[in-house]
């Protein structure tokens, strides 16, 4: 390997450590977990609303689309996340074989010569 491509890869190495050093997945999950959990709690509430309710519930139908509404995006987010879990482990497999390429996990590369 001479030292041209060598600065390449190492360059290309530098890149890809930068684009993994923020994970967007992690983000897209944790907001579809949050949404999740409030959707689940509005629709508890939508669903003690209509059975304590005497005539049509407008707080609860209220509450009802606001815990869609919420699903929804936490559906969306779930989503978006698994895409880019997806093309995270393709960046991160692509920095392992850079890694290996350049003999950075050589022990014996290590070594005093």
């Amino acid at each position: 390997m001479n030292a041209e491509t060598s600065e390449e890869l190492r360059s290309q190495l530098e890149r890809l450590q930068e684009r993994l050093a923020t994970r967007q997945s992690i983000l897209h999950f944790a907001h579809a977990a949050v949404s999740l959990i409030a959707a689940l709690l509005f629709g508890g509430a939508a669903v003690k609303l209509f059975l304590d309710s005497a005539r049509a519930p407008v707080l609860g139908l209220s509450a009802t689309v606001v815990a869609l509404g919420l699903l929804t995006y936490s559906l969306v987010r779930y989503a978006k996340g698994r895409r880019e879990l997806a093309e995270e482990l393709k960046r991160y497999g692509d920095l392992l074989e850079l890694r290996r390429r350049l003999q950075l996990d050589n022990p014996s590369m290590l070594l005093p010569r």
